[in-house]
């Protein structure tokens, strides 16, 4: 029986005093709850592999505090806008303070999924044809005549999502004309421009990345099977309602295709250490990138931990590495 490879990350070089870590969570968006079970996996899974790691919320207090008390490097364990749209990372650059993941600007283009599509579709990655539409445009211009338009472009079924924002939030499958109108109201509760993109049916997959220093690496892809077929909020955090396969029960062929999209638009997006590309396998094996997030879900039952656990690494040494790694780059 062939013995398994040993994890890349299984032996952290020692420090000369113990790292200490700053995970942010929290933040004050409809993700909070989710971002602090993941904040407090991080901080479980830190202590247990020897990190000092603290719990903080992004709030007023945090810049003293880090002023205060430096960390050696920050775990931005932040969902939804405080923690994905960069504005916090730029500020973290200003106060001078290393945190793991992508820079300001990635985070930024990242964040917004129609600009993000735009770029990895110019880097040579499929991804459904879509339309983008700002609420201002929906109501000056009748919204009728505007939705007739998208379907004649798109067809249907379609899926219609907020631009920017994550955990699936107001994302909805649209099979009728009739349910559009609604779809699009609902979507435009989360933020200002709705994306509308032609549904592509076939396997779903998490693609995740991580960075340990040699370069990106494409853990292996962690498959979603949502009993209603669309994995949307509910399907997410309802247990029971969705079963996952790591990795993924995917031909070898198509497997490889899926990590080196993953890689593609980790680099073409600019991202740095670690990141999550949703996409879609179609029947005929094409991957569809749909989206990208720089701050992966790290609860127990997020796809990112299924990835680490399914290439034969520990959790806690990963993050312990990334960490390591940022507060070396900080040092003089």
């Amino acid at each position: 029986m062939t013995e398994p490879a040993p994890s890349p990350v299984a032996e952290r070089p020692a420090e000369e005093t113990p790292l200490r870590a700053v995970v942010l969570a929290g933040g004050l968006t409809f993700e909070r709850e989710v971002s602090l079970s993941s904040g407090t996996q991080v901080v479980e899974e830190l202590a247990r592999v020897g990190v000092d790691a603290e719990l903080r919320d992004a709030d007023a207090e945090l810049l003293p505090g880090l002023a205060a008390a430096p960390a050696d490097a920050v775990f931005i364990a932040l969902h939804g806008a405080t923690g994905e749209d960069g504005a916090l990372r730029a500020v973290l650059d200003l106060a001078g303070v290393p945190y793991v993941g992508s820079p300001a600007a990635a985070c930024r283009l990242a964040w917004d999924k129609p600009a993000a599509k735009s770029v990895v579709r110019t880097a040579g990655v499929t991804t459904p044809d879509w339309v983008a539409l700002p609420h201002s445009t929906f109501r000056e211009l009748g919204a009728g005549a505007v939705l007739d338009l998208i379907v004649a472009r798109l067809g249907l079924p379609l899926m219609v999502k907020p631009a920017s924002g994550g955990s699936a939030l107001g994302a909805q499958k649209v099979s009728r004309v009739e349910d559009l109108p609604a779809a699009m109201v609902s979507c435009f509760a989360y933020g200002d421009t709705v994306l509308v993109e032609r549904f592509v049916d076939g396997v779903e997959v998490a693609l995740s990345v991580v960075d340990l220093g040699e370069g990106p690496e494409a853990l292996p892809a962690v498959e979603i099977a949502p009993e209603s077929g669309v994995f949307d909020y509910t399907a997410r955090y309802t247990p029971g309602l969705t079963e996952y396969h790591a990795p993924a029960r995917l031909a070898d062929d198509v497997a490889a295709r899926a990590a080196q999209l993953a890689v593609r638009v980790h680099e073409a997006l600019g991202l740095a250490d670690l990141s999550r590309t949703d996409a879609i396998v179609s029947p005929d094996g094409e991957v569809h990138f749909l989206e990208v997030n720089v701050s992966p879900g790290l609860t127990e039952t997020s796809m990112f931990p299924m990835a680490v656990e399914a290439a034969g690494h520990d959790l806690g040494e990963v993050l312990a590495r990334l960490l390591t790694r940022r507060a070396r780059a900080q040092r003089p």
